[in-house]
C-alpha cells in the first residue's frame, strides 16, 4: 500500500498461477491487501453504464486526473470504507471475464529515480482498478491500457499489478516515473511476489510474453543503469538489493515457493529467488489460500510457532495483523463468463478469516459487505471476521483449531454450493441467470457470516473461564 494512504506503510503479497498449473484449468491471481490493522473494506458490484457526457477521473489521494471512456463495463471491487484517502478499489472481475488486482508495492533504486523520478500527481494504486478494469476486454488489453497511462501521465509509486483472463496471466511492474515491463506467467508455472521488483530477464524479441514502455532500452543505456550489459534483468537494473529486502520481502517468496515447490532448496534471504517457478504437482485453490494465509508454519520463523524468540520475529510473514482483505480471482474454463469468474474475498487477517466466493455474474452483495467504519460494528462483514481473529489472538493455541475447522467446513459447503449453482445457472436463460448467481453469492456470504458468528459465540463463552482473576479454592487450601 502507498505512503499517501494516511498511515504506516505495510505492503502486500501476491500470487499468480497459469491455467496448466491448476488442476481444474483455472487461471488465478490473488493478493493480501495490507495496510492497517483496523481499516475496513467493503465490496461493491458496479453496473454496466453508458454515459452521454464526458467522463473524467480525479483522484482524491493525489490529484491524478484523466478522461475516461463513456462506456463503463460492469465490475466487482473492494473499496475502502471511506473515500477520504482515495477509492482503493484494489481487485475485481469485469463483465468480459478479466480479473485485475492492484497493487503489490515495490521499490526502485536511487539511480533510476534520479533520472526518471516518480510523478507526484501520476497514477497510483488508489486509481488503477477504477480507471483500467472497467475498460478492458482481456488481460493483454489491461497491460496495454495501464502501460499507456503510465507513459503519458507518469506514476507516483513503484508497483506490481496483476491481470488475468481465462487464457493468460500477466504481471506488470513500474520501475520509475514513466517506465514499466510486463511478463506473461507461463501456463504451467506460478509466481509469488512480495514487495520487490520481481521480473528478471526481458526478451525484447518475444511480444507474446513480454511488454514494456517505449524507449526503455535506450533509457537504460543512455543513463548507464545496467550493471550487466550482457542481459536486461529488470530486477537488477531498476530494483533494490538491501538487507531490508532480505528480511521483509524475500522470505515470503521463499516460503511460497517452499510450499508449492518443496523439491527446490533455497535460502530465505537469497536475493536470487526466481520470479517464475514450477510447482511439484498440480495446484488447487486451497493451496493458494494456504500460501496467502501462511506465517512460516513448520519453520523456526513462525511467530506463533516453537522457534526461538529471535527466529520467530526475524522475518515478516505473508499473513499478518495489518491485512485488510485477501482475494483470489479465479477464472474457470469452459463456462460462460458470468459463471466462470469467482471473486473470493477473505475480510481481515487471512490466516484467521474465510475466503467467501462471489460469482462474476452477480448484481449485488450481502448488506454486511456494504457497511463498516473504523470503529467496530457488529453489522459489518469486515468486523465480524476481524472479531474472530481478535478473540483468538490472546489464546491462539487454544482456539486456532476452531478457525481451522471453520475454514475447512465452509470450504466444503461453498464447493457444494458452487457445483449446484453452476449446474442450475447453465439451465436457465440469461435473464434469470444473474438473479440466480446473485442469490447464490449472497447466500454463501450469509452462510460464512452465520457459521463464523457461531464460532465467535463459542469462543466468547469458553473464554469467560480464562480470566487471570480466576481462583481455584482447592489449589490454595
Amino acid at each position: 500500500m502507498p505512503l499517501y494512504k494516511g498511515f504506516d506503510f505495510s505492503a502486500c503479497t501476491s500470487i499468480l498461477v497459469g491455467k496448466k498449473a491448476m488442476a481444474d484449468g483455472s487461471t488465478v491471481i490473488g493478493r493480501n491487501e495490507d495496510a492497517k490493522s483496523a481499516w475496513p473494506k467493503h465490496m461493491v458490484i458496479h453496473p454496466h453504464e453508458e454515459f452521454t457526457t464526458r467522463q473524467e477521473f480525479t483522484s482524491r489521494a493525489n490529484g491524478f486526473k484523466m478522461p475516461l471512456p463513456n462506456v463503463r463495463f460492469k465490475y466487482s471491487a473492494t473499496p475502502e470504507w471511506t473515500p477520504e484517502f482515495g477509492l482503493f478499489e484494489e481487485d475485481g472481475i469485469n463483465e468480459y471475464g478479466v480479473a485485475m488486482s492492484a497493487t503489490e508495492s515495490a521499490y526502485a533504486n536511487e539511480r533510476v529515480l534520479g533520472v526518471d523520478p516518480l510523478v507526484k500527481d501520476g497514477i497510483g494504486e488508489e486509481a488503477m482498478v477504477t480507471v483500467v478494469l472497467p475498460y478492458i476486454k482481456n488481460a493483454r488489453e489491461g497491460v496495454k491500457r495501464l502501460g499507456k497511462i503510465i507513459e503519458e501521465y507518469g506514476t507516483c509509486e513503484t508497483n506490481g499489478i496483476l491481470f488475468a483472463d481465462n487464457d493468460e496471466v500477466w504481471y506488470l511492474e513500474t520501475g520509475s516515473g514513466h517506465h514499466f515491463v510486463a511478463q506473461r506467467i507461463p501456463d504451467d508455472h506460478y509466481a509469488v511476489v512480495a514487495n520487490q521488483l520481481a521480473i528478471q530477464q526481458i526478451d525484447f524479441n518475444d511480444p507474446d510474453n513480454f511488454m514494456y514502455s517505449t524507449g526503455i532500452q535506450e533509457f537504460v543505456d543512455k543513463n548507464h543503469l545496467n550493471p550487466d550489459p550482457t542481459c536486461f534483468n529488470f530486477r537488477n537494473i531498476f530494483g533494490t538489493h538491501e538487507l531490508s529486502d532480505e528480511i521483509y520481502s524475500t522470505p515470503r517468496v521463499w516460503y511460497g515457493q517452499k510450499y508449492l515447490t518443496p523439491s527446490v532448496t533455497q535460502d530465505p534471504m537469497s536475493e536470487e529467488l526466481p520470479f517464475i517457478q514450477k510447482a511439484d504437482r498440480l495446484l488447487y485453490l486451497d493451496d493458494l489460500k494456504y500460501v496467502l494465509g501462511s506465517h512460516f508454519q513448520n519453520t523456526p520463523y513462525d511467530p506463533v510457532g516453537n522457534g526461538s524468540s529471535q527466529d520467530k520475529h526475524k522475518f515478516r510473514p505473508i499473513s499478518l495483523a495489518k491485512t485488510q482483505e485477501s482475494h483470489l480471482l479465479q477464472l474457470r474454463p469452459e463456462l460462460p463468463l458470468e459463471i466462470a469468474g469467482l471473486h473470493w474475498v477473505a475480510m481481515g487477517v487471512t490466516a484467521q478469516s474465510i475466503f467467501v466466493p462471489v460469482y462474476a455474474g452477480t448484481n449485488d452483495v450481502h448488506p454486511a459487505y456494504k457497511v463498516g467504519q473504523q470503529t467496530y460494528s457488529s453489522d459489518s462483514a469486515y468486523w465480524t471476521y476481524k472479531l474472530l481473529g481478535v478473540l483468538v489472538d490472546p489464546h491462539y493455541h487454544r482456539f486456532s483449531k476452531q478457525i481451522a475447522d471453520l475454514q475447512k467446513e465452509l470450504a466444503v459447503l461453498f464447493s457444494q454450493k458452487i457445483s449446484q449453482t453452476d449446474q442450475l445457472a447453465l439451465e436457465v436463460t440469461d435473464a434469470k441467470r444473474s438473479l440466480l448467481l446473485t442469490e447464490a453469492s449472497v447466500a454463501m456470504q450469509e452462510l460464512g457470516l452465520t457459521k463464523t458468528k457461531e464460532v465467535i459465540a463459542s469462543i466468547i463463552t469458553e473464554a469467560t473461564d480464562l480470566s487471570p482473576l480466576n481462583f481455584n479454592t482447592d489449589a490454595n487450601l
